[in-house]
């Protein structure tokens, strides 16, 4: 079988144990040699992040940086104006080579919204996809344009092959939302009477040395 590496970005504003989850059971269950994970400079679909791309860059090696087989990649956040995954990609293909297979690693919700990404046709030209369901986003009942590329690409398993297929993979659910996270955390703040109820469940959360360099900074704090 030819060599998989997996690629895994997003903001990661703050990492938390949903994005942990999903990075050990790709790496597992697609049989991938190593995983780089990408830290999104900026987004061209959010108009702002809460922290800057260094603070959740720190966050990400903290928490993540020790796992086996994963590899934290700066790229995005070292390049100016807006981060597109086919650009991405494009490096990434172009310093491995054509015969080691890519495997960008998504969520059902992003998978829903591909054919919104720059692009977005082309993906499958530099690597396969291997899409996970995230929260109450079944792989189910896509719009058109994605129920085509399923019909063209879809596979039961990932092919040994450097690209060009659509595969689903399961794992456990885990319950957890940034944007809560985000709320909970300025909540801290805002109501220190219940700071170590509300301490406790983060900790469950986020990693701990992500959620002490959140206080050592006061990030999140509105």
């Amino acid at each position: 079988m030819i060599q998989r590496i997996g690629v895994f970005g997003g903001t990661f504003d703050p990492l938390h144990i949903g994005h942990l989850a999903i990075v050990r059971w790709a790496r597992d269950e697609l049989a991938l040699d190593r995983i780089k994970v990408i830290p999104t400079g900026q987004s061209w679909q959010k108009a702002s992040t809460q922290t800057s791309a260094q603070h959740r860059l720190a966050m990400l090696k903290l928490g993540m940086g020790s796992e086996p087989g994963i590899d934290i990649d700066e790229r995005e956040v070292l390049r100016s104006g807006p981060s597109y995954t086919i650009d991405t990609l494009t490096a990434l293909r172009s310093e491995i080579g054509p015969n080691i297979a890519l495997v960008f690693v998504l969520g059902s919700d992003q998978l829903h919204n591909l054919a919104s990404w720059h692009r977005y046709r082309e993906l499958l030209g530099l690597a396969h996809l291997a899409v996970t369901q995230r929260e109450s986003i079944r792989l189910r009942d896509f719009p058109p344009a994605i129920e085509t590329l399923l019909q063209q690409h879809g596979q039961e398993r990932l092919p040994d092959a450097p690209a060009g297929s659509i595969v689903f993979f399961r794992m456990p659910m885990v319950p957890v939302s940034a944007t809560v996270l985000r709320s909970q955390l300025a909540q801290l703040n805002r109501e220190p009477a219940r700071a170590a109820a509300s301490a406790s469940d983060l900790a469950q959360l986020v990693p701990g040395p992500v959620l002490d360099y959140i206080k050592l900074h006061e990030l999140y704090q509105t």
